[in-house]
């Protein structure tokens, strides 16, 4: 005769075991969206925070409360749960779990759910939990968290019976904070590929790629192509690469690429990746690889130079990056109060070890175009949500990225729709962590990035307003008013001295821009580099 079954583990239980298994892993931040069936999970967070186990982050928005994990796991590159109540408060996780997903980072949604019994039923709240994030690995039971990587995204979803809440639970009896350990990047899994120097190549360095690309770019003698987020814009790489890579008696010279991480920042390096007359060596794999790959296509745990390049190749495009720089510098000085010049202003402004989160759409274009590349040694982390490249919470990923790194200052960098897109990411309240981060707004009213693209030619000007440039008029200084936070609005010659003198804590800085003039900024910007390399 069997035994009988033993019994379920009481809610209570259960968040006990969570919190243990959080502790252990050795987290330090967890984000919470309250509500009525994670009351076990809130309490059990709650008394962790006031023992000083780890820090708690409360947002009543559960969308908002994703992306704050997402930023606060980016920088801290440690596992980093965001806590829900069941219902529709799973599918907010969604957009933020998805860039975890796709960009890499450790964020853990733990969902309270209905007994699995109620399936299907009228119950309230209840819905099919299980699978509901599609992509992200599920964890099975609470015990599996202490296997999860600090660098992919999971989903532990817990039934929870009532009763839900138990008077007086010793929540942390017998637990010990573990000392912080940050994740470091992984050994590469097999030897590396040792490149020969002969053909004409390139070192391209994506987001999230760190000093691998420049300092292969550097052992070898190659040009190094490095988007603003790559963490390899220092030393020798090429502050107008882009512009550079669409002229064509340079470009076309190009033989072989070396990219790292997830190069995805604008159409030119895609173009490149693309080419059938190029081999491509691609640290990686196609889950990194914005294009599909091609039979001159090969993925690589690592690489390694076999040999120094003939130095006129690297001088060959040194030579016309600085031409293009001072072009591009005589442009900025005739557009003041334009876009890239608020980008170039705010790339000035950070210092040393300091932190900028920049918007995915324009503001992120007009960095890669306008920020010179820093020194060796005097590293700035510069990040964006680069995994699915979307808008939205990108306020609550700079908080997230705020707080969560010890900073010599914090700036965040994005237009106008991606601050009203998250607004929300604003709405902290008094007793949470407050980051001293500024950010700054471009508010041209609309999509300046599709002036540039093929939906902004004058074929298509009379549904172009509404339908892609999507004005609102919105005042955002009564929006921070609502949300007290202090906001100051600036002429773009104004902005350095505003950033000179922060105000502490979170605030807004907005610079009023027009914006009818961005799709003749761009092909400016394509004649002037023209022009620097006309004898080329």
């Amino acid at each position: 005769m069997s035994s009988p079954s033993s019994p379920s583990p009481s809610s209570t239980d259960t968040a006990r075991e969570l919190l243990r298994a959080l502790v252990e892993r050795g987290v330090t931040d967890a984000v919470l969206a309250p509500g009525s069936r994670s009351a076990p999970l809130a309490l059990a967070l709650a008394a962790a925070d006031s023992a000083g186990l780890l820090r708690l982050h409360v947002r009543v928005d559960e969308r908002e409360a994703a992306f704050l994990a997402l930023g606060l796991s980016r920088t801290s590159h440690r596992l980093v749960p965001v806590v829900t109540t069941s219902g529709t408060a799973v599918a907010n996780l969604h957009p933020a779990m998805l860039e975890a997903l796709h960009a890499g980072v450790g964020v853990l949604a733990v969902t309270a759910d209905r007994p699995a019994l109620l399936r299907g039923t009228g119950a309230n709240q209840t819905t099919v939990q299980p699978g509901i994030l599609p992509g992200v690995p599920e964890v099975q039971a609470v015990r599996d968290v202490a296997a999860l990587a600090a660098d992919a995204p999971a989903h532990l979803n817990l039934e929870l019976d009532e009763p839900l809440v138990e008077p007086a639970t010793d929540w942390t009896a017998g637990l010990v904070a573990l000392p912080v350990k940050r994740r470091t990047r992984r050994a590469p899994d097999g030897p590396a590929l040792v490149l020969d120097a002969g053909p004409r190549t390139v070192v391209l360095a994506g987001d999230d790629s760190g000093a691998r690309a420049r300092v292969l770019a550097r052992e070898a003698g190659w040009p190094l192509l490095a988007e603003p987020t790559s963490g390899s814009r220092t030393g020798g790489a090429l502050s107008t690469y882009r512009l550079l890579l669409g002229h064509e008696a340079l470009a076309a010279r190009v033989e072989r690429v070396v990219s790292f991480g997830h190069p995805t920042l604008s159409r030119p390096v895609t173009r490149l990746l693309a080419r059938a007359d190029v081999d491509v060596v691609h640290v990686g794999t196609q889950a990194t690889f914005p294009v599909p790959a091609g039979p001159r296509v090969t993925f690589v745990d690592d690489v390694a130079a076999g040999g120094v390049a003939d130095v006129g190749w690297l001088q060959e495009w040194t030579d016309a990056d600085a031409r293009v720089q001072r072009a591009v510098d005589a442009l900025l000085a005739d557009h003041p109060d334009s876009g890239l010049a608020v980008a170039r202003t705010v790339a000035e402004a950070l210092p040393p070890d300091g932190l900028l989160v920049v918007g995915a759409s324009q503001p992120i274009r007009d960095l890669d175009v306008v920020a010179r590349p820093w020194t060796v040694g005097e590293r700035r982390y510069v990040v964006a949500n680069r995994g699915l490249a979307g808008i939205d919470g990108t306020v609550s990923t700079a908080v997230g990225a705020a707080l969560a790194r010890d900073s010599s200052r914090s700036l965040a960098l994005m237009g106008d729709l991606t601050f009203l897109h998250g607004s929300n990411g604003l709405l902290v309240g008094p007793d949470e962590p407050r980051p001293d981060l500024t950010v700054v707004v471009v508010n041209d009213d609309g999509g300046a990035i599709f002036s540039t693209l093929e939906q902004g030619g004058p074929e298509h000007a009379d549904a172009f307003e509404r339908v892609f440039a999507t004005p609102t008029g919105a005042d955002l200084g009564a929006l921070c008013a609502g949300y007290r936070v202090p906001h100051r609005r600036v002429e773009p010659v104004g902005l350095a001295a505003a950033l000179a003198s922060p105000t502490g804590g979170l605030e807004v800085v907005e610079v009023v821009l027009r914006r009818d003039g961005r799709r003749a900024l761009d092909a400016a910007l394509r004649a002037t580099t023209a022009t620097a390399l006309a004898d080329d």
